[in-house]
């Protein structure tokens, strides 16, 4: 169930004839499914600079996006924040945010990082590269497309097709190659699957240290953090015998999830929603997501954090971002016709 946690001792809600609504001019209400420790800073500081509190629910996504469904026009909510692509769009599609204007996201945040109708808005992001045991791998998929190359039989871990990083993954596929080449492709990466998927990003990383396979696909922050500080499993020693790449360098450029957010639909506090997610677009504020969290700064030109920049130079795809996820219903038919579980 979500868990409500304060920044203050102010009430986040009261009852009164109407229903429920949203407390005080100086506040603002967070739904959110971010859940790391370091986002505290985020929020102190926010406040500190505007006297603006926050109060927040958190919980995951998806139940994140129903209870705003369920609260409707008496939702207290008045920013969602959520990690990945496809439940930003699946919130739109739930009708849960707003289009809102803003010169400062609009010229902060790229283009290919926001909603084409302006509801939601990238601040971090995570590119989902391709990790592979040192040892027993000479010669290393360079691309998405490569992993499903009958050569790699047997050697492949990776989520299941439920998990949205996935969905994500074969929905850019869709994009830039085609259905029929993200079908073949998916169905490949079935073949070559070590076991059938199973856990999540940390564990496609331990399975190649306890050599359950030689090649999976995670996101970057999760290898980064065990950089940064001590992981289970991914210790130093482990760490030297796992590669990574990049994937498709001559190609569309490595993909990229994100996390982001939007103003709730019936905002309460829309004023003070749109200054939070101003102030998450501050260099202070993407500076906390890469030192905090070991994520890629949404806005250009921000500085890495040592864990971050250990991982090397790339280019990413820079495919927009609303485009691929509208790809996901096909995404998820092609999982299904596969047998992707």
């Amino acid at each position: 169930m979500p868990f409500l946690t304060k920044t203050s001792t102010l009430a986040l809600i009261a009852t009164t004839a109407l229903g429920t609504v949203a407390l005080a001019e100086g506040e603002v209400n967070l739904y959110s499914s971010r859940h790391y420790d370091t986002d505290e800073r985020l929020y102190s500081d926010f406040t500190e600079a505007t006297g603006i509190t926050i109060n927040r629910i958190e919980g995951n996504g998806d139940e994140m996006i129903a209870r705003m469904e369920a609260e409707g026009a008496n939702s207290p909510a008045d920013v969602l924040l959520t990690v990945d692509t496809s439940r930003l769009e699946r919130a739109k599609s739930a009708g849960v945010l707003q289009s809102i204007d803003s010169e400062i996201l609009e010229r902060r945040i790229p283009e290919s990082l926001q909603d084409k109708d302006n509801q939601w808005f990238g601040f971090s992001q995570r590119a989902r590269i391709i990790f592979y045991d040192k040892a027993d791998v000479t010669n290393p998929p360079m691309d998405y497309i490569s992993l499903a190359d009958p050569q790699y039989k047997g050697q492949v871990c990776h989520r299941s097709s439920t998990n949205v990083y996935a969905q994500t993954l074969l929905s850019a596929i869709i994009e830039n190659h085609g259905e029929d080449a993200a079908r073949e492709w998916a169905q490949g990466m079935v073949d070559n699957f070590a076991r059938d998927p199973q856990g999540g990003d940390t564990d496609q990383l331990r399975a190649i240290a306890s050599g359950e396979c030689d090649i999976s696909v995670a996101n970057t922050y999760y290898f980064a953090r065990s950089i940064r500080t001590e992981v289970e499993g991914l210790s130093e020693d482990v760490r030297e015998n796992i590669g990574w790449i990049f994937p498709a360098q001559n190609a569309e450029g490595a993909h990229m999830n994100l996390s982001g957010g939007g103003v709730a639909a019936n905002a309460p506090n829309k004023d003070n929603a749109i200054k939070f997610l101003e102030y998450l677009a501050s260099d202070q504020a993407q500076k906390y997501f890469s030192g905090g969290n070991d994520e890629y700064p949404a806005v250009p030109g921000v500085g890495l954090s040592p864990s971050v920049a250990e991982l090397g130079l790339f280019r990413p795809d820079d495919v927009d971002l609303s485009d691929v996820a509208k790809n996901v219903p096909t995404a998820q038919k092609i999982f299904n016709e596969v047998g992707w579980k």
